[in-house]
């Protein structure tokens, strides 16, 4: 084929590549998927899986061999461009505060997956050893299956996080820095392995080595001041200006050159160059610079790399003794990842729902992976077969993140935790707020003091008495209320009285009166955290059901005091979890001690010990109730579905608690962590 035909070709090829991936991506995108799987997908259909299964060998007419070597220059073009962006947005500072999570979270997602690849590259090598009519390397084919199950794409973790707004949130913040962290340790170990296949020897890798070692502290110790100019030279401007953006381009791909000519790949250089760029006070600079490179490299450039990849890939000539492979790449893959982190988060003492999550997250391989396949394949260390395996496995854990993140955080969890966020971003200080609704006036003191000790040693904390009245006539327009608001006046002189005692102790306390027998409109305008009834309040309670985020605690007052060790009876569900908060509270407030019993009679002992950790773990003294401990108590805790096991007469407070929606969605620890155990709050 003569030069002229070989461009048009060039360009035609280019321009369905780009239609292909753009359409493809939106579909993907409507199912809920990052665009980029779609690429991925579009870049598979248009080689020998999808349109050479076709008559005719459409792949090879469409994509003729003597076009290919042109494409595969444009999408290593593109790669440069991606690999400088991605060192670009590798962003350390992440990890500032969050060290030593960040650093054992990331520690087990490489650990883990690295050792379990290298176990799974043992058992397959047999069955690859031979890739482009040359023997591979065991060493190299080993070590290079290991890093490949170890990566996290960044770039996609954090389109996946920003496209639910949890970038925002703790959790995204973590998963961000944990990814940046295995970025580093993942381009520096493939750096290693390209060293040892390139090498071909020890000698030989040590020296490829040694000159990667040199080139980066040449980078971070020569370049990387020189660069810091250009943030002067922006802010001088007020723009990116075309010479700063060549200089930029011209460094990159400088950089991608060197690495080149050691023999670890150009991907290296460029993403060196961009780990390298100035981040002190480079915004602005940053941004634009993104502006400007990623719409010509994710539009036009990379949808051509998922091209020359996708023609290496063939799924169809996988065969039958290919699934087998495939599904221990995907057990070793997707196990290694998320129980490296799941269980490394754990142990730093994170919650399971957040544990869970970032196992999940470091999953995502995505575009990052296909990057690091391509790597293999040209070195020689991957075959055709085993890198079409690899390509599987890196859409399918990519493609499972965001339906499993759904389910693992369910929207109501994360508008939650984005609220909150919201809230500290605005410097907002939420004080937590206990509703206690006096409808006695008899007991209107032991209300007061009940409610103040359920803060706990929250801070700040404040109490908020009402009393709801009963409306004695139709109100309206010149009807004349002027007993009505005696009444009101009345009731609000009463809790004005109970609220200054609560300040005297310590407690910020306001009153409200009004007619009306429904708090839950006045809990939702407090953003009530509790909402303390007394007596038979079950028509109150049902009314509540409007604001399921707030914990409802029904108190029945007996002849004793509400003081002593309060004993909580839990069960299973998301009533025991609130009971052993609002008994933690009473115990930080009165007794410093919580006794925990079973509320069904089942679980027994191992469930009130788990309980009982649960609580010691927090901080707060906890032990299992002694035998007949019940019959004694002054205070009950228990779920407001459950019954007293025994008959307690008049004597002891019993207080029924209804979870709040965030007890229904958190674990145990979660929901006791929400307890603040710190001696904060005034001393009555």
């Amino acid at each position: 084929m003569d030069m002229k035909h070989v461009i048009a070709y060039v360009l035609l090829d280019v321009a369905i590549v780009v239609v292909a991936a753009r359409l493809t991506g939106r579909l993907f995108r409507r199912f809920g998927q990052p665009a980029v799987i779609g690429e991925i997908v579009a870049g598979v259909a248009l080689g020998p899986t999808l349109l050479g299964a076709f008559p005719g060998d459409l792949d090879q007419l469409l994509f003729p061999p003597d076009v290919r070597p042109f494409l595969s220059v444009i999408a290593q073009l593109g790669l440069a461009l991606f690999m400088f962006i991605v060192g670009l947005e590798v962003d350390l500072s992440l990890i500032r505060g969050r060290r030593r999570a960040a650093g054992a979270v990331a520690a087990g997602s490489v650990v883990l997956p690295f050792a379990l690849g290298a176990g799974v590259a043992v058992v397959l090598y047999p069955f690859h050893s031979v890739a482009g009519g040359e023997t591979v390397s065991p060493l190299a084919f080993v070590l290079f299956m290991g890093v490949a199950m170890s990566i996290t794409a960044l770039p996609v973790l954090a389109r996946i996080l920003t496209e639910r707004g949890m970038q925002r949130t703790p959790i995204g913040v973590l998963a961000l820095a944990c990814a940046a962290i295995d970025d580093v340790i993942g381009w520096t170990l493939l750096a290693v392995v390209v060293a040892v296949a390139a090498g071909g020897s020890a000698g030989g890798a040590l020296v490829i080595m040694g000159w990667t070692l040199l080139f980066a502290l040449v980078m971070f110790f020569g370049v990387r001041p020189l660069l810091a100019r250009l943030v002067t030279w922006h802010a001088r401007a007020g723009r990116l200006t075309p010479d700063i953006l060549a200089i930029v381009l011209a460094g990159l791909l400088a950089s991608a050159w060197i690495t080149e000519i050691i023999g670890v790949h150009a991907i290296f250089g460029a993403f060196l160059f961009g780990a390298v760029m100035p981040r002190r006070e480079a915004a602005a600079l940053t941004r634009e610079i993104l502006e400007r490179l990623e719409q010509v490299s994710l539009l036009l450039l990379l949808p051509v790399f998922f091209v020359v990849a996708g023609l290496q890939v063939d799924v169809g000539a996988i065969g039958l003794g290919g699934i087998w492979q495939l599904a221990l790449i995907l057990v070793a893959a997707i196990a290694g990842k998320f129980l490296g982190a799941a269980v490394a988060a754990r142990a730093q003492g994170m919650p399971r729902r957040q544990s869970t999550a970032l196992g999940l997250l470091m999953n995502t391989r995505g575009l990052t992976e296909i990057v690091i396949l391509q790597v293999g394949l040209q070195l020689g260390v991957l075959g055709p077969a085993m890198f079409t395996l690899m390509v599987i496995m890196a859409l399918v854990t990519t493609a499972m993140t965001g339906p499993l993140m759904t389910i693992v955080y369910p929207d109501r969890v994360l508008a939650r935790e984005l609220a909150a966020a919201e809230r500290a971003e605005l410097g907002e200080v939420d004080a937590f707020t206990v509703l206690a609704v006096v409808d006695d006036p008899v007991d209107g003191r032991r209300v007061a003091e009940l409610a103040r000790d359920l803060t706990g040693r929250q801070h700040p904390a404040r109490v908020v008495l009402c009393r709801l009245l009963p409306a004695q006539v139709e109100l309206e327009v010149a009807s004349g209320l002027g007993a009505e608001l005696g009444m009101i006046a009345a009731a609000g002189d009463e809790l004005r009285v109970l609220a200054a005692e609560l300040e005297a102790c310590g407690t910020p306390a306001s009153v409200v009166a009004r007619f009306g027998t429904d708090p839950a409109a006045l809990a939702g305008t407090l953003d009530a955290d509790l909402v303390l009834l007394t007596g038979d309040a079950d028509v109150a309670v049902a009314a509540l059901a409007a604001v399921p985020e707030t914990t409802v605690v029904v108190a029945r007052f007996g002849t004793g005091e509400a003081t002593g060790t309060p004993l909580a009876l839990v069960d299973g569900a998301a009533g025991g979890r609130a009971v052993l908060r609002v008994a933690a509270h009473l115990a930080l407030r009165t007794s410093d001690e919580v006794a925990v019993d079973s509320a069904d009679g089942r679980g027994g002992t191992r469930r009130t010990g788990a309980a009982a950790d649960a609580l010691t773990r927090r901080g707060i003294t906890a032990r299992p109730a002694r035998a007949g401990e019940i019959a004694d108590a002054s205070v009950v805790v228990l779920p407001d579905s459950a019954d007293l096991p025994v008959d307690l007469g008049e004597r002891a407070v019993v207080l029924r608690v209804r979870a709040s929606g965030a007890d229904v969605d958190d674990d145990l620890d979660q929901s006791l962590a929400r307890i603040t155990v710190a001696p904060t709050a005034p001393t009555p």
